[in-house]
């Protein structure tokens, strides 16, 4: 799949320079001509990256970023005409993943971005587990099962992170409990099965009817999630 990146400077010239540079390294690239179309661009079509000017009008690159880290962890390569060591670290304090001084190669800049998206894509990996279609992220606290998104509760995402941590094990009852809840918790069996139920009939909505295995008279397995 080919990176999303968006470019953010209000100069036409610079826009159009990364673009083609981007778009020739096989990403794909919008474009925004301030900080405010910036923002909304990213909370309706989340980017993989941003390469966003500093010195903008209005809103510059800093409160850009200020304001994207607000609800975006989306890795920003900040752009300046200046050097300074000040603005580095403020852009670094605010949540920036790096930083290009212009005059810039478009080669160079190129190598940057790539090496960024390999830092993320390789936190990712290790934040995530997975079974057959299903995907959990952690850090984000999302399960994915094929292409959907399956909404759950806190407690169900604990419940399937514990079965996907081991899934050749049988669960009795209260091993999930203890899992999921911690020691020294006291809970029946039909709050277990009362969060089975919903997972598995999340999991039907979207085409899977073997997320978890009923073992009779043992407990629960992760079942093969897949179609």
């Amino acid at each position: 799949m080919k990176a999303d990146i968006l470019v953010v400077d209000d100069d036409a010239s610079i826009r159009s320079v990364i673009s083609m540079a981007l778009e020739d390294a096989e990403m794909q690239v919008s474009e925004a001509t301030n900080g405010a179309a910036a923002l909304i661009a990213q909370r309706r079509n989340p980017a993989d990256l941003i390469v966003l000017d500093i010195g903008m009008p209005e809103l510059d690159g800093f409160e850009t970023c200020q304001a994207l880290r607000k609800f975006s962890k989306v890795p920003v390569l900040f752009l300046t005409a200046r050097d300074d060591e000040i603005d580095r670290v403020l852009g670094f304090q605010l949540g920036g993943d790096d930083y290009v001084t212009k005059p810039f190669s478009p080669r160079e800049l190129v190598l940057r971005i790539k090496a960024i998206l390999s830092r993320v894509r390789a936190d990712d990996e290790l934040s995530q587990s997975k079974h057959g279609d299903l995907v959990l992220k952690h850090n984000a606290h999302e399960a994915i099962l094929g292409s959907q998104e399956l909404e759950l509760t806190s407690i169900e995402f604990s419940v399937l992170t514990a079965l996907v941590s081991r899934p050749d094990q049988v669960f009795t009852r209260d091993q999930l409990i203890t899992a999921v809840y911690g020691h020294n918790v006291t809970l029946s069996d039909r709050t277990v099965d009362s969060h089975v139920r919903n997972l598995r009939q999340k999991a039907r909505k979207v085409g899977y009817v073997d997320i978890i295995r009923t073992i009779h008279g043992v407990g629960l397995r992760l079942g093969t999630c897949t179609q």
